[in-house]
């Protein structure tokens, strides 16, 4: 029987959405689900959830939990990760001290100064997760949710090379759904090639029936003025190629966006748009938890066709059939204007035998040049962590295209210093010196 262990299970709508995904599939009804947290409440909740999805569901999985993440793993085929190190204090702490230097985020959650500290808080977490895989369940895939994603995969790489990773992200099936209704053609029907990195991908190839959908898209957006006053949208009629991320994302990783209140304005930028998603979440699970503890049924999971990757990836690795989605893994010889050795986005073909990346080749040099930058944030912060060097935290931000364009050297590496003594003890050891 195949078990599929859930790592920080008390994210629980999220565990919820996927274990309704999961149980959809009739080859999935009997598995085992093997649900860990940190929090005993949040985990019984996630517990709870899952019972009454299988229920939903039609489904007889065996479902498990237990506080102690080694035994959760044990024997386990697939590991999926979603653990949000510091919850919604540390998300909180991420906008509101950048905030007092001056310093605009949206998401705060990949790159940046958010992203760099999101980043080195999880490693911790990282590095014994992998541990226990490779001890209990070494030929388990591990399927990574947890964002920085480039910095954890990397990070992944680096500690445990052996370790069969990919990070999965859905914010390239997103974009295309949306840009396929835009110009009036199926989604089902339209044939695409992404890549890049994670929230900096680019829609290389965007068909139907053949033909190429770029100047549709073109005539959509000339004729609705408001379009244009997206930041990716922008991106896209200067780069020639279309982002596969928000707007809201999209503006934390260049220079040319946050520091200008003209250019917020002008394109609808939501400055510190997660921290109030993130309050979102955490009143939707007290909602929840509520409503379980009275004895009340949640309410339905949405009726709608599995669209996370994760399920897909468990279904095809059972049954073997065939499918194409995006993952993150590290670059070898997938895209040649990219450094080898970093996480990067590419489509990936599954199948009963695993996940195979496509080798893409070069991107376009205008974009390579910014992934690129992206990258180097994502190097510095691993190779702090690697080499124990809390100097490469500051360099990881002076390198920030974001953070560069609206503090001085003197200013980044006083918020570093004030972004480790908030974050205290959920950094690794060595980087706590301010």
């Amino acid at each position: 029987m195949l078990t599929i262990a859930f790592i920080g299970a008390g994210s629980v709508e999220f565990t919820r959405q996927l274990l309704r995904d999961l149980l959809s599939f009739p080859e999935l009804a009997d598995v085992t689900i093997a649900l860990h947290d940190i929090d005993g409440e949040r985990l019984a909740v996630a517990e709870a959830l899952a019972r009454h999805t299988a229920e939903a569901c039609g489904a007889k999985p065996h479902v498990v939990s237990s506080l102690s993440r080694r035994k959760v793993l044990e024997g386990a085929d697939v590991v999926i990760n979603m653990v949000a190190v510091g919850g919604h204090a540390a998300t909180l702490t991420d906008f509101d001290v950048p905030e007092s230097f001056g310093l605009r985020q949206t998401i705060g959650d990949t790159l940046g100064i958010g992203g760099i500290f999101r980043a080195l808080r999880t490693f911790p977490l990282l590095e014994g997760l992998a541990a226990d895989m490779l001890a209990v369940c070494p030929d388990a895939w591990l399927l990574n949710y947890t964002n920085p994603m480039a910095m954890n995969v990397q990070y992944l790489a680096a500690v445990a090379p052996r370790l069969k990773v990919v990070g999965l992200c859905h914010s390239v099936y997103w974009t295309i759904r949306d840009l396929s209704g835009l110009v009036g053609v199926p989604y089902e029907e339209v044939d695409y090639l992404s890549a890049g990195v994670n929230h900096q991908a680019w829609v290389l190839r965007w068909e139907f029936e053949g033909r190429d959908l770029y100047p549709a898209l073109d005539a959509a957006i000339a004729a609705d003025p408001e379009l244009a006053r997206r930041v990716r949208v922008d991106m896209y009629r200067r780069l020639g190629r279309y982002p596969t991320e928000t707007s809201e994302h999209s503006s934390e990783y260049v220079p040319w966006y946050l520091r200008h209140d003209s250019e917020v304005e002008r394109l609808r930028i939501p400055v510190r748009d997660y921290a109030g998603i993130s309050a979102a979440n955490l009143a939707e699970y007290e909602g929840l938890r509520d409503r379980i503890a009275s004895g009340e049924a949640p309410p339905p999971v949405l009726d709608e066709d599995a669209t996370e990757y994760a399920p897909q990836v468990v279904h095809s690795l059972v049954t073997g059939k065939l499918r194409t989605i995006q993952v993150n893994t590290v670059n070898h010889g997938l895209i040649d204007n990219l450094p080898a050795g970093a996480a990067v986005e590419v489509p990936a073909t599954l199948d009963r035998l695993g996940v195979h990346p496509h080798r893409v080749g070069a991107l376009p040099p205008q974009l390579a040049a910014l992934n690129r930058g992206f990258l180097n944030v994502v190097e510095l912060t691993v190779a702090a962590a690697v080499e124990g060097d809390p100097a490469h935290v500051r360099h990881a931000a002076m390198c920030d295209p974001a953070t560069a364009a609206a503090l001085t050297v003197d200013r980044i590496w006083e918020l570093c210093a004030a972004m480790t003594a908030a974050h205290g003890d959920l950094l690794p050891p060595a980087l706590r010196s301010t």
